[in-house]
């Protein structure tokens, strides 16, 4: 954030003017956030950045003449302290990915709360990623194909190919019903939902999660699902 003010400078990145002033709104009626700029392309958004140089960028896929991820590095090569949260309709594995590797931190779909929304924001700001709930077990699986591509580069297959998350490091053990929890996680279940599943609260999930990061060494959901992918949880 700004060393002058606690409020982050938040870019608005979306082609569509009705969301975007929408967006705007949202943001203005929370003190923690201060709209900088708003843009309805890649260029515009670019020139902005540079300008403003804003804490977050929040940033459309489906941008005329080209595609939110692709327009990630230019941002972030004019603005190298932003970080950048997609916010799309797409939800589309090879999308997640690709937005990933270029350097996005988060990955929202457009029906996210509203509470999400602002939750996810904090989070990017500390250094943490997000990632939609819907989204988790695509990223699972683009994490999964990556690691395929990487094997068979190993073995003499080209491959361009880079991990979009880092690999979980070895964990204590876990107890039965923080591995189905875990479970419930690489699914992209919310906590709401394996409340429902597992026939408790979901204060109690919520406690469970928080414990499973910290005996894992991970900080997000998104490490726990690809570590639960990786020990076939």
């Amino acid at each position: 954030m700004n060393a002058e003010s606690s409020k982050a400078r938040v870019l608005v990145v979306d082609d569509h003017s009705l969301f975007r002033r929408g967006l705007i709104a949202l943001l203005a009626g929370d003190g923690r956030f201060e709209v900088v700029a708003e843009a309805g392309d890649a260029a515009e958004a670019q020139r902005r950045a540079a300008e403003c140089q804003p804490d977050v960028i929040l940033l459309d896929q489906h941008l005329p003449g080209v595609l939110g991820a692709d327009a990630v590095a230019g941002l972030l090569e004019v603005a190298p302290a932003a970080r950048v949260l997609m916010l799309t309709v797409s939800e589309d594995e090879a999308d997640l990915a690709r937005a990933l590797r270029q350097g996005a931190c988060g990955y929202l779909l457009k029906t996210t709360d509203s509470d999400v929304l602002i939750q996810s924001l904090l989070q990017v700001l500390s250094g943490q990623s997000a990632v939609s709930p819907e989204m988790t077990s695509k990223l699972v699986n683009a994490f999964q194909s990556l690691g395929r591509q990487s094997s068979a580069a190993v073995a003499g297959a080209p491959s361009t190919a880079e991990p979009v998350v880092p690999e979980a490091q070895a964990a204590p053990s876990i107890s039965p019903r923080e591995q189905e929890i875990l479970a419930h996680i690489a699914k992209g279940a919310s906590n709401k939902e394996i409340a429902r599943a597992l026939g408790i609260a979901e204060t109690t999930v919520k406690i469970h999660v928080q414990h499973i990061l910290r005996k894992l060494g991970l900080s997000s959901r998104v490490q726990a699902a690809v570590f639960a992918s990786q020990r076939g949880l």
